[in-house]
């Protein structure tokens, strides 16, 4: 039977994980190992200079006191019996876009196990908390992609980035090829002082807009911008970060 490996980084009780893990355990083996608390933008950190701490939390269910990436870690070198045919990591509450996917914990889990050479893919429903939460939309089109990625493997180091509206599964539009696009937020440091006088801040505005990538191949639009138009977004990610058009003009001033 195949095994999925299940992570996350909004924490191991995370609702999104559980709806996951549900409809994962409809047609594959599924192992769970997520952060004991929420970890979210801590994109592709490790734990090098602390111990972790790891609790069963049932049959196939494991917490781990770090971050996404030490729980793939975790679970492909020392959790897992044997390797995973598939890692998914999701799904997380709130969309993680374009420029997001740098600060994203739950694109580094799947990052991670990409480097591995497990086929993953990472899965984000743009979702408010507090809000009603349509995890049986994302559940769906995570179980679609994961199948198509199982039947129709990437090349090495590239792994999916999955962003669904946050809508009842009959209105979703349905599935879009895209590429990252700029996502803008206001620029924002908030100054404050605690009980004791001391100033602390807070960093990070709310999210501006959307805007089209340059340079896209035609026919297809980024993924903020489609997710606004109400499909789920698939963008193919590398984890390799070379920008190919650049090489010659720092060439030019390397290699004379």
């Amino acid at each position: 039977m195949l095994k999925v490996l299940l992570v996350n980084d909004d924490g191991i009780h995370a609702p999104g994980l559980v709806a996951m893990e549900r409809a994962l355990s409809s047609w594959a083996e599924v192992w769970t190992v997520a952060p004991l608390e929420e970890q979210s933008a801590k994109s592709h950190s490790f734990s090098l200079r602390e111990p972790l701490r790891v609790e069963e939390m049932g049959e196939r269910r494991f917490g781990v006191s770090g971050s996404p990436a030490d729980c793939t870690y975790m679970a492909l070198h020392a959790l897992l019996p044997e390797p995973p045919g598939l890692v998914v990591s999701g799904i997380n509450q709130g969309a993680n876009l374009g420029n997001d996917v740098p600060y994203s914990g739950t694109a580094a889990a799947a990052r991670e196990a990409c480097i591995a050479g497990v086929p993953s893919l990472a899965i984000s429903l743009r979702a408010s908390r507090g809000a009603q939460s349509h995890w049986e939309t994302a559940c769906e089109v995570g179980l679609r992609v994961g199948r198509s990625l199982l039947s129709e493997p990437l090349p090495p180091y590239v792994f999916l980035n999955v962003n669904v509206p946050n809508v009842p599964l009959d209105e979703l539009r349905g599935l879009r090829t895209t590429v990252q696009g700029p996502r803008v937020y206001e620029r924002a440091v908030h100054k404050k002082t605690d009980p004791f006088g001391r100033t602390y801040y807070w960093v990070g505005g709310p999210h501006k807009e959307f805007l089209e990538a340059t340079g896209a191949p035609e026919g297809l639009m980024a993924d903020g911008i489609a997710m606004e138009k109400g499909w789920a977004s698939v963008t193919p990610v590398s984890v390799f970060a070379t920008d190919i058009n650049s090489l010659a003009t720092v060439r030019g001033w390397t290699d004379a």
